[in-house]
């Protein structure tokens, strides 16, 4: 395409799509890939805009996407991957031919971080829902690998991947609590709830696993991590561990102190926690301790975490808290 070319119209594609015209719907996505960088970029991001709207009609469309992932331009290649993440967080199935390619940008230690850290959220996602999908043990190395990398924003989106992994599959992560655990302290509160909250899922069906995170996840407690959701969590998986070998955690009192929504939180997870140490049945309800209560609840709380008072992000509207994450949690557009 010249510089004198108009560039495909997103609402020409938009209009395919609407009559499931496949096929020129990708001979669209091929014309888009010979446009300015500009209109290439805009055109997409309206396309990742439709996809939040519509993601049925993306069924067969993730290969020809794929292409923009590895696009000359960082802009675009992000878009893409932002892109992945709305289709699998929302419509899966749709992405499971394009696991590998998303992978493959993962384990690309030469990509632009970001893009890295949605390839992985898409792949947690798709691996909530189609666990086989994302069992390749490469892939779930990279995740764990990246857990030391320095940037935030790519250790709360693997953190998050292992998440969904756990959540999808607990079978996946039972072997590697302890390396899990090893990262219950990170500086990133997000980093911690996910891996916090990806141990109790592995602990709802193989709680006897949770004796190598045992440690890690008592300092989450007598450390009172700062966040409550984050102690929560520590005291549930601790919960379905105490309900199997019987050895005790000591809980400090004062992290009982507040009386918010959060801390209630916290209450009825020590509620269950101390339940299962003194074999009472008071502790315990479908709302605790249970994979379906953690797949039912847990983005909820995330929100919960990343919307306290700040400023709302200019892109998607989330309140972004003071000194919060450089890049919104939400849409990962920089604050």
């Amino acid at each position: 395409m010249t510089s004198s070319d108009q560039p495909p119209s997103p609402n020409q594609l938009f209009s395919l799509l609407s009559e499931d015209a496949f096929e020129e719907a990708v001979t669209w996505l091929d014309d888009l890939t010979t446009a300015e960088d500009e209109p290439r970029k805009h055109a997409l991001q309206a396309v990742r805009s439709h996809a939040e709207a519509h993601p049925e009609r993306f069924d067969g469309l993730a290969a020809p996407l794929t292409t923009f992932l590895t696009d000359e331009e960082r802009a675009i290649r992000l878009t893409t991957a932002k892109l992945f993440v709305t289709l699998s967080r929302t419509e899966p199935v749709a992405v499971l031919p394009v696991v590998d390619a998303l992978a493959d940008r993962l384990a690309d230690d030469e990509a632009f971080y970001y893009v890295r850290a949605r390839c992985a959220e898409a792949l947690g996602y798709v691996g909530r829902e189609h666990p086989e999908a994302v069992s390749d043990p490469e892939i779930l190395a990279d995740f764990r690998i990246g857990l030391s990398f320095d940037e935030p924003e790519v250790k709360e989106k693997l953190a998050k991947a292992l998440e969904c992994v756990a959540l999808g599959d607990p079978s996946r992560l039972r072997h590697q609590v302890g390396s899990l655990s090893k990262h219950l302290n990170d500086e990133e509160e997000l980093v911690r709830h996910h891996l916090c909250t990806a141990l109790a899922a592995v602990g709802c069906e193989h709680p006897t696993k949770l004796s190598d995170g045992r440690d890690a996840l008592a300092a989450r407690l007598s450390d009172v991590d700062e966040n409550p959701y984050t102690r929560g969590r520590a005291a549930e998986a601790l919960g379905l561990l105490e309900d199997i070998d019987g050895e005790e955690v000591v809980v400090p009192d004062e992290i009982e102190a507040d009386e918010d929504e959060a801390d209630e939180f916290v209450r009825s997870r020590l509620a269950f926690l101390r339940g299962t140490q003194t074999e009472q049945s008071a502790g315990r309800t479908d709302d605790v301790g249970t994979l379906d209560s953690l797949r039912g609840g847990t983005e909820g709380v995330v929100d919960a975490m990343t919307t306290p008072d700040g400023e709302d992000c200019p892109h998607c509207g989330l309140a972004v808290p003071e000194g919060g994450p450089p890049m919104c949690p939400r849409c990962g557009a920089p604050r």
